[in-house]
């Protein structure tokens, strides 16, 4: 019994101290790079390895300027990321502008954009790394 107890305050530790850092690194690197923009409040993270693809479905109001920030810890090298319509049209990516890690633009509508992320492999690595990915959003005031 004290063995399941010590296993589990173990664990709540761990999971405790990861959200933490994940936190610090969206604080620290992240929001900066959204300035002048104002951060929405929504923490969309997660810790992604060599090859994942995480796509988010996001909304977006008419007349509304944004900015999309895609952050990333830099052991994942160049992150790519696209915004397509729901139609999977795309719409921006960011691999056609030197893996720019923001895209600005204004919102003509009221609509919803799927983004998706996908780190790259690392072909010189015997080692599979993995880091946190943030995408994060600005608007305008």
């Amino acid at each position: 019994m004290k063995i399941n107890k010590l296993l589990i305050l173990l664990i709540l530790t761990i999971s405790f101290s990861g959200v933490y850092s994940q936190k610090r690194f969206v604080r620290n690197k992240c929001l900066p790079v959204l300035k002048p923009y104002v951060y929405n409040g929504q923490l969309n993270s997660a810790n992604l390895a060599e090859g994942d693809i995480a796509e988010l479905l996001l909304t977006f109001y008419a007349g509304q300027d944004y900015r999309i920030l895609v952050c990333s810890q830099e052991v994942l090298g160049n992150v790519e990321f696209k915004l397509f319509d729901t139609n999977k049209n795309l719409i921006f990516s960011n691999k056609d502008h030197d893996y720019i890690n923001y895209w600005d633009f204004t919102s003509n509508t009221t609509q919803q954009l799927i983004v998706r992320v996908k780190v790259p492999k690392q072909e010189d690595s015997e080692i599979k790394q993995s880091g946190y990915v943030s995408i994060l959003v600005g608007f305008k005031e």
